[in-house]
């Protein structure tokens, strides 16, 4: 690990001080620890901002929740309000990492991790998301984990995490304060960037910005689920996960949040998906053509081809699921 300055901040002035001055957060430290010791992020300075508050859950005026950037995962995934009206987001952060980590990793740091692929975590070989310029040794490598939606020919590299999708699903917005004092709010779903031509830049932070908290809208009826396909148990990252809000009336499908994870190169939240089921009763039938919708543009790479069947028979034995039908496609 290289040198570096460190510094506590006791106020988010404090915080937005060091921000200005060029030093990255930190809080759990769960992925920037890492990634230092490896010498993938190199900072000369870094501002540790676990006393600045932060780390509530409030309930909004607009009847939502607000959860403190510095809230940990463990926390958050054990508050009343998330178990009883946004259970995804409880399953999703209990099927990530360890109990460990997640009582230490924070909410805005989730949000910010990077990516788990081997070429980036390998200083050796190329990679262009650590160093630009180098090409992307997964393309025609070791692929099994890589992305197969929002992919270009410089990276193919997921965003690992569960937190994040079930955020997608319940559209969440991110808040952010910059190091002049202003606040902006983000759509979560807009948070995460596709790496087009410039996958060193994981999400739309701008230089010095700090996440303060993030916004869950109003409680909403239906069943929230959480599936994780993975090659074990627990302490795995996913090979596809789904989150899903899904409400059924009158026999049509009235409501239908969806998003993946693993299969994009960030949280993949389809809105033509949605559109298609919305209005209409459950079938098999539909259920396929929505798979067909959201797997219309996917690419594998060789070692990742079978993603794509495996988020096809996931979307549509949840779908199933949350609908009453059974694998024949009738009323369960």
């Amino acid at each position: 690990m290289r040198p570096f300055e460190f510094q506590r901040c006791d106020t988010v002035t404090d915080a937005r001080q060091a921000g200005a001055d060029g030093s990255r957060f930190i809080a759990g430290g769960t992925n920037l620890l890492d990634l230092m010791k490896l010498q993938i992020e190199t900072p000369d300075d870094l501002a540790d901002i676990n006393r600045i508050g932060l780390d509530t859950i409030d309930e909004t005026d607009e009847g939502g929740l607000r959860i403190g950037a510095l809230v940990r995962n463990s926390d958050c995934a054990a508050d009343a309000r998330i178990l009883r009206d946004y259970p995804v987001l409880a399953r999703a952060i209990l099927a990530g990492a360890s109990g460990q980590l997640r009582n230490r990793a924070t909410t805005g740091g989730n949000l910010c991790q990077r990516t788990r692929c081997s070429y980036f975590y390998d200083t050796a070989m190329p990679c262009n998301k650590r160093e630009p310029g180098t090409g992307c040794g997964a393309r025609g490598g070791q692929n099994r984990n890589m992305a197969v939606l929002g992919t270009s020919e410089h990276c193919i590299a997921t965003y690992p995490g569960d937190m994040a999708v079930a955020m997608y699903a319940l559209g969440a917005t991110v808040e952010i304060q910059a190091a002049d004092g202003g606040t902006r709010l983000l759509p979560v779903r807009q948070f995460h960037r596709l790496p087009g031509d410039a996958p060193e830049r994981d999400n739309e932070l701008d230089e010095g910005e700090l996440i303060t908290a993030v916004l869950l809208p109003k409680p909403v009826g239906g069943k929230q689920g959480y599936r994780k396909a993975r090659d074990r148990a627990s302490y795995a990252f996913a090979l596809v996960s789904l989150a899903s809000v899904i409400e059924v009336a009158d026999g049509k499908i009235a409501r239908a949040d969806l998003a993946f994870g693993s299969l994009g190169t960030r949280p993949w939240h389809d809105p033509r998906v949605e559109q298609l089921l919305v209005g209409e009763a459950p079938s098999k039938a539909l259920f396929e053509k929505a798979a067909d919708t959201l797997l219309a543009e996917a690419k594998g790479f060789g070692g990742n081809d079978f993603k794509i069947p495996l988020a096809r028979r996931m979307l549509i034995a949840t779908l199933a699921d949350a609908t009453g039908l059974n694998a024949a496609g009738e009323p369960a």
